[in-house]
């Protein structure tokens, strides 16, 4: 063979291959995995906002978040799918909602922003109140419908890039009636977990549901029983690693022993808690449920505000060493640029209550780059 054959063969060696196998090791060392030790979040094995203290309180192994379950959003009942048509369209678009989702987060995450909860069967499109529309990533025997699951993977892919974690929901009260029995319900279950292990995501919280203490057909759903399903998702394994989990109850409730013994870390919601001083309260009577052992607690729902105050319910929270979750949804009378849970969205940082959220979370966390 001729040299200059040989000299071909390196040069598509140097600029096909190896870029590719640099690209793959690449794409291999942005895999963010979410991990705990005690009562602090870990993100690919170190404490989040490692050395950071605001106030002379630290937030090292805090999990600052916010409540975006809309983020693969649509509807499949086309009489109130025209609800939630965009202004500048008059259509729904939920391939848009997920892009729009997708090109904020980065914004987000500057701010300090290192969690979200999105989940399979959103929540009310109004903020508040459920009737007619159908949202659900899953079918009514428990199977996973593909167009949610893509719009799911693309934020999911570009969460693992940013470093960020999902606090992924699967069941809510106002979809959940949907699955026909309690073996579909498992199945939903077990199908998202192993979607996700398929996937290979690790910067994943389980949120079996939101608020089990709330309107749930299926008993297993239930205070009494929604352990069964967490200890579901902790005996799944597979290649030595399984997801974290746990679940929620409604605004101001303290979790049930089976839930708080069970669960890998305590959801609490600060719905209804008009007084800070009810926050620092709820994180001391969660640690004295009986089962308690230290583990995170994470507000990943509170629709209260006033973050120019001096004391105001997420102050509260990392003062008590809770992780906070902003929920911000638009009020009757309030226009389109507010609210990230009532369709349609408007995912950018663009209300005067958005910005005063950031802002706090910015000034608490230092911001991240």
């Amino acid at each position: 063979m001729k040299p200059y054959f040989y000299l071909s063969v390196l040069f598509f060696a140097f600029t096909t291959i190896l870029p590719q196998s640099l690209n793959a090791q690449n794409k291999k060392e942005k895999a963010t995995t979410v991990s705990i030790q005690g009562e602090k979040f870990l993100i690919n094995g170190i404490p989040t906002y490692k050395d950071r203290s605001w106030n002379g309180f630290s937030i090292e192994g805090l999990l600052m978040n916010s409540r975006m379950v809309q983020g693969i959003f649509d509807d499949l009942n086309p009489q109130t799918a025209v609800k939630w048509k965009y202004e500048d369209t008059q259509q729904w678009d939920a391939d848009r909602n997920t892009n729009e989702f997708i090109a904020a987060m980065e914004s987000w995450h500057k701010k300090g922003l290192l969690a979200f909860t999105i989940n399979l069967q959103g929540g009310s499109p109004l903020g508040y109140g459920n009737k007619g529309w159908i949202n659900s990533a899953i079918d009514n025997k428990g199977a996973l419908r593909p167009e949610y699951m893509k719009r799911l993977e693309k934020i999911m892919t570009k969460a693992n890039d940013l470093g960020m974690a999902a606090i992924i929901g699967i069941y809510y009260f106002g979809q959940e009636y949907q699955l026909e029995n309690e073996t579909a319900v498992i199945n939903g279950v077990d199908n998202t977990i192993n979607w996700l292990f398929q996937k290979k995501y690790k910067n994943v919280l389980i949120e079996i549901n939101n608020e089990c203490d709330i309107k749930y057909t299926n008993a297993i759903l239930k205070p009494e029983r929604v352990h069964e399903l967490i200890e579901r998702v902790k005996s799944n394994k597979q290649n030595g690693y399984r997801y974290l989990v746990g679940t929620s109850f409604s605004g101001g409730k303290i979790p049930n022993e089976n839930v708080v013994t069970a669960a890998d870390f305590i959801l609490l919601h600060g719905n209804g808690v008009h007084n800070p001083d009810g926050i620092t309260d709820m994180v001391a009577k969660t640690k004295n449920v009986k089962g308690y052992k230290p583990k995170p607690i994470l507000f990943n729902e509170d629709d209260h505000f006033n973050f120019e105050d001096p004391s105001n319910n997420f102050v509260n929270a990392v003062k008590s060493f809770a992780s906070w979750g902003y929920f911000d949804f638009r009020m009757k009378g309030e226009n389109f640029e507010n609210g990230f849970q009532s369709i349609p969205v408007n995912w950018e940082i663009s209300s005067p209550r958005k910005i005063g959220f950031f802002s706090k979370l910015e000034e608490i966390t230092g911001g991240l780059k």
